[in-house]
């Protein structure tokens, strides 16, 4: 079976590995929140290796640029859940403090990506 491009990139790896973790993580929410914060940051995750995958696929560094910064709005947006869940008391201090480091260097891998292929612009 073939490997696509965007499957040997570390960051869209590291990217599904924090989905999995995030997946996780929701499924201890309460139910009440099933329509609420455990939708919206599950989506979000899942946007920001979608994006990197979608994003390696086109054909213009220009369209691929687009990707890559829809796919770090996603990591910002999930950060805001994340600050949400903490104030909620839905996640622990150490939850909390892991998963944003974790996603810190997902932010940072999409930058560096970023950059790379607006050299090519």
């Amino acid at each position: 079976m073939r490997e696509f491009y965007f499957e040997k990139l570390r960051v869209w790896q590291n990217a599904k590995e924090y989905t999995k973790d995030i997946y996780i993580l929701t499924s201890q929410f309460p139910e009440y929140e099933k329509f609420g914060l455990t939708s919206q940051i599950r989506r979000a995750t899942v946007s920001i290796s979608a994006n990197i995958a979608e994003g390696t696929a086109r054909n213009t560094p220009k369209d691929k640029a687009k990707f890559i910064n829809q796919s770090f709005s996603s990591a910002i947006e999930v950060l805001n859940f994340l600050i949400l869940s903490y104030d909620l008391e839905l996640i622990s201090k150490d939850q909390y403090i892991h998963l944003r480091e974790k996603l810190e260097i997902i932010t940072n891998q999409l930058n560096a990506l970023s950059n790379r292929i607006k050299e090519d612009i």
